[in-house]
């Protein structure tokens, strides 16, 4: 089937296939056609130029873009939507002045994410969070990258990644799977942190290699949670499986985590509220993207990953929505870049790309997502009328996106 879209007032993050990120200052740069058109066949991006070189073709469907931006679908590499019921009073308890670790204290946080998940069948699992996958393909988000996390015994986070591989079964949306077995030490195994690890590498790990069920391994590196030397256990692990590392690190504190990930060849290391020189001298010249959740950091009041820093020193960045029940009940990728320009001084181009070719390459998707590339998938948002994409973050509160197209289809 052939689409093609004309009168594109905009066509946005046109880029050649060879590149794959951006850093530093070319974060800046949003390469982009005006007066544009775009031919979409089956599921991949054919072409695109200016309006005026618009070939004559036998078409099934066009779509007029006038006064509308075009650019590719947001590419959200930091979630955790696949969880049971919700964290509700732990938003009250907050707001009553209780901090993220009285809450976990007190039994609540992950360990009561774990506990309702347990309790709940696959089946129920299932049907709860693909309304959270629809909501957040209608607000413009084709890729995803979805941890487990919130089992924290061998059946719980194995009933989160056969639902996991069941969503990405049903939909187009493009969906990687990370195992987060590390997400949190069960209340059993609060005072023996190396028999819980060894129930993630002797139990969990096998079972998840042989159902094929993740891409990629996780920890939450932080204090009160674990160590940097638990987390190197977990990475040099998943190794051995194939599964290489994305890592929560320095959200609360910087305990040298981010220099481990970068020695074990992390794709990326997530969250950065706290960050020290040495941690921007360790990720230079590395292959590891920092990943920025302005959302959490809004929801919980905690600081903001500080964006400018880390793009002044020549670094790429990427964002993403940290989708979960107790710090970020939201998918909405649209706040997150509006967030990004708004509280973290982002520029519209350095969030648009930081949310689309580098959000790709924080998942490894870039060579089929994350730009305006002939062959890549067409993943596309159009935006209702505009006057120019500066007004997507500006109007922080509105629905400026008229059409979601994934993989070549529209998404009601």
């Amino acid at each position: 089937m052939k689409t093609l879209i004309t009168n594109i007032q905009e066509l946005l993050q046109i880029r050649d296939a060879s590149i794959n990120k951006v850093s530093g200052v070319e974060m800046k740069q949003l390469p982009s056609i005006k007066n544009a058109y775009l031919i979409i066949e089956d599921d991949r991006i054919a072409d695109f130029g200016k309006m005026k070189n618009c070939p004559v073709i036998k078409v099934d469907i066009t779509i007029d873009a006038s006064g509308k931006v075009v650019f590719p679908s947001w590419c959200d590499s930091h979630t955790h939507i696949v969880y049971a019921g919700n964290r509700v009073f732990e938003f009250v308890d907050r707001i009553n002045g209780l901090s993220y670790e009285e809450i976990a204290n007190r039994g609540g946080g992950i360990l009561n994410s774990a506990k309702k998940l347990n309790e709940t069948s696959e089946e129920d699992l299932y049907e709860q969070s693909k309304v959270r996958l629809e909501q957040i393909m209608q607000q413009g988000t084709g890729a995803v990258e979805i941890k487990s996390g919130y089992g924290l015994t061998v059946a719980g986070e194995i009933k989160i990644l056969r639902v996991i591989k069941k969503l990405a079964e049903n939909y187009p949306i493009k969906i990687k799977a990370t195992f987060l077995g590390a997400h949190a030490f069960p209340a059993e195994y609060k005072d023996n942190h190396s028999g819980y690890i060894d129930l993630i590498i002797n139990d969990m790990l096998p079972k998840i290699a042989k159902e094929n069920l993740a891409d990629y391994i996780d920890a939450f590196c932080e204090t009160g949670y674990f160590s940097v030397k638990e987390t190197e256990r977990i990475m040099e692990a998943g190794k051995k499986y194939g599964l290489q590392a994305k890592i929560h690190v320095n959200q609360f504190n910087a305990i040298n985590g981010i220099n481990a990930c970068v020695k074990h060849n992390a794709l990326s290391v997530d969250h950065l509220e706290v960050v020290t020189d040495e941690d921007i001298e360790a990720l230079k010249n590395s292959d590891t993207i920092p990943v920025a959740l302005p959302s959490c950091s809004y929801f919980i009041s905690i600081p903001y990953t500080p964006a400018r820093k880390l793009i002044d020193a020549g670094l790429p960045l990427a964002l993403a929505t940290d989708f979960n029940p107790g710090t970020t009940p939201s998918g909405n990728m649209n706040f997150v870049v509006a967030t990004a320009c708004i509280k973290m001084k982002m520029t519209p181009e350095e969030a648009i790309n930081a949310a689309t070719i580098n959000g790709a390459y924080a998942m490894g998707i870039s060579d089929t997502h994350g730009s305006i590339t002939i062959g890549k998938k067409a993943n596309l948002i159009i935006s209702k009328g505009v006057s120019s994409f500066y007004q997507l973050p500006y109007e922080f509160g509105s629905d400026l996106i008229d059409t979601v197209i994934i993989e070549g289809i529209r998404i009601k």
